[in-house]
């Protein structure tokens, strides 16, 4: 949260850059800059927007968090049953599966997803613990692929394409935000890793021969 205002040396010391000592400057004496204020302001209530941030700051009472995500599991799942499309990770695809095959398929991407997550923080960044909570957070995270379906169902397709696309970058934004909450990563490194599990994706499309 502090990455824009502070800068970290050689003997990896942190200290205050040349943005951080005007607002340091600036808290000191009472004032802050109308610029920097108004510029602050906007970033952070479109970063709280975008990344849902005071809904996973709840991610630690699990008793109210997971029956919410588990909820939007639910929601996607029957979505998916409904419109008749099966999902892998941040995509869907016609599907000749039955209603109960194309449910089940929901909830196995997300878990398949979880556990690549799981994987890549231990491997990138030696992160453990959290389990819980980051289970709930991907849980959650789903929720703008768990109402594509309803939506697929009342546009044309070719305009439901666009709209999966704006879906699938909120999702990315959400997984890193749940990778940030539930395993205390910085946000550039969560970013990372939904990017990397992003990848992952499309290349095992390729390779179905899904994409070309």
């Amino acid at each position: 949260m502090l990455s824009d205002f502070i800068t970290q040396d050689k003997s990896r010391k942190y200290s205050l850059n040349d943005r951080g000592q005007l607002l340091f400057r600036s808290l000191t004496e009472g004032r802050v800059p109308a610029a920097l204020n108004a510029g602050e302001a906007m970033s952070h209530r479109l970063g709280r927007w975008l990344f849902l941030s005071p809904v996973f700051f709840r991610m630690t009472r699990l008793e109210l968090f997971l029956p919410v995500s588990i909820a939007v599991l639910f929601l996607g799942a029957v979505g998916s049953a409904l419109a008749r499309i099966e999902p892998v990770f941040f995509f869907y695809f016609s599907s000749s599966l039955s209603f109960e095959g194309n449910a089940v398929m929901f909830f196995f991407s997300w878990i398949g997803l979880f556990l690549l997550a799981e994987v890549l923080c231990y491997l990138l960044f030696r992160r453990t613990g959290g389990d819980l909570q980051l289970f709930a957070g991907l849980s959650f995270s789903s929720l703008p692929l768990a109402i594509f379906p309803y939506i697929h169902t009342v546009i044309p397709t070719i305009a439901s394409r666009y709209v999966l696309l704006v879906l699938q970058v909120w999702t990315l934004l959400l997984i890193s935000s749940a990778l940030s909450f539930g395993k205390g990563l910085r946000l550039d490194r969560s970013i990372i890793v939904s990017l990397i599990i992003l990848y992952f994706n499309i290349v095992l499309l390729i390779l179905q021969g899904r994409l070309t």
